[in-house]
C-alpha cells in the first residue's frame, strides 16, 4: 500500500524544482535583456590585430568588429586626417566605439592569450579598409581606448593578420544608447544646438597628480536662472550640456574614463556656474 503523504511530498518537491528552474531561466534571460538606455548587438567580424602587452610581452589580439548600431564619427577627409595626425592634440576627433571585456583565447601555437573586441560603425570600417592610413588610424584609437579603459600598455608594433578576421567567437555586446542625465531629463527643441552658444568652461582634476580621483568641470552659464532649464548627459569620456531655450550647447570629449552613475552636478544661481564632479575610473596611459 502506498503512503499518499510521501507522494504529496514528492509532488511538492517536483513543483518547487520546476518553479526554481523557471525562475533561473528568467534570471538568465534578464541578463541579456535590453533596457531603455542600452541595446544588445551582435557585431560582424572585421580585422584581427596582433600586438603585445608591455612590459610582459604577452600576446594580445584586438578584434576590430563592425556594426551599424554604433554611430559613425564625424566626416573626415584624408587631408583632414593627415592634418589631425600632425597636430599637437589629435584627441579632439573621436571615433565612437564599444570596448568589450577581455577574454582568454588560444592562438595557432596552442598558447594562451588575451583578446579584446572593439566595435565601430560598419560604414566607417569599410572606408578604413580602402585606405591604409585610415586603417592604421582606427587601430591606433582602438589601442588607446583599450589602454585607457583597462590601464594597459600595448606595443605599437602591431600586425594585421591576413587570414583571420576574428580570434575566438563573436559574442553579443550590450552598448549604451543613452547617457543618464544627472540634472533633469528635458527634451531640447530640434536644431537648438545650431543657434546656441558654446559656453566658457574649464576642466581640472583632484588631486592634481598622475592618478586623480575626480575630473571636475566648471561651466559658466550667464543668463541661466535655474537648473531646470539644463539637460546634462555624462558619458564615459564625453560631456554634453544643453541650456534651454537654445541658449548654450556644449559637446566635448575628455581624456578620462569616468563613472557615469556616480557623477554629480550642482548649479550655483549666484555665480551662474555649473560644477560637475565625475569619479575617474582610468586615466590616460
Amino acid at each position: 500500500m502506498t503512503d499518499s503523504s510521501l507522494l504529496n511530498s514528492e509532488l511538492e518537491l517536483e513543483q518547487q524544482e520546476e518553479l526554481y528552474q523557471q525562475l533561473l531561466l528568467q534570471t538568465m534571460g534578464n541578463l541579456q535583456t535590453e533596457t531603455q538606455d542600452s541595446k544588445v548587438i551582435r557585431p560582424q567580424p572585421g580585422v584581427c590585430v596582433k600586438t603585445f602587452s608591455e612590459p610582459s610581452k604577452e600576446k594580445v589580439f584586438i578584434n576590430i568588429c563592425q556594426s551599424n548600431s554604433v554611430p559613425p564619427p564625424p566626416e573626415l577627409s584624408r587631408e583632414e586626417l593627415v592634418e589631425l595626425l600632425q597636430s599637437e592634440d589629435p584627441s579632439g576627433y573621436r571615433v565612437p566605439m564599444s570596448l568589450g571585456e577581455p577574454h582568454t583565447e588560444v592562438d595557432n601555437n596552442s598558447q594562451g592569450c588575451t583578446a579584446y573586441d572593439v566595435v565601430i560603425n560598419q560604414d566607417f570600417f569599410q572606408r578604413c579598409q580602402k585606405d591604409p592610413l585610415f586603417q592604421q588610424f582606427v587601430i591606433l584609437v582602438s589601442v588607446e581606448g583599450l589602454e585607457n579603459k583597462y590601464s594597459l600598455q600595448l606595443n605599437r608594433d602591431w600586425k594585421v593578420l591576413k587570414n583571420r578576421k576574428f580570434l575566438g567567437s563573436v559574442t553579443e555586446q550590450n552598448i549604451r544608447t543613452k547617457s543618464r542625465p544627472v540634472i533633469q531629463e528635458l527634451q531640447p527643441p530640434e536644431n537648438s544646438a545650431a543657434c546656441a552658444k558654446r559656453p566658457e568652461f574649464s576642466l581640472f582634476v583632484e588631486p592634481p597628480t598622475e592618478n586623480p580621483e575626480y575630473l571636475i568641470a566648471e561651466i559658466k552659464l550667464p543668463g541661466v536662472s535655474s537648473s531646470r532649464s539644463l539637460v546634462l548627459d555624462v558619458g564615459e569620456d564625453q560631456l554634453v550640456l544643453t541650456a534651454r531655450p537654445s541658449l548654450y550647447h556644449l559637446d566635448i570629449f575628455h581624456p578620462f574614463f569616468v563613472d557615469q552613475e556616480n557623477s554629480v552636478a550642482q548649479y550655483n544661481k549666484s555665480t551662474q556656474i555649473l560644477t560637475i564632479t565625475m569619479p575617474v575610473v582610468s586615466s590616460p596611459s
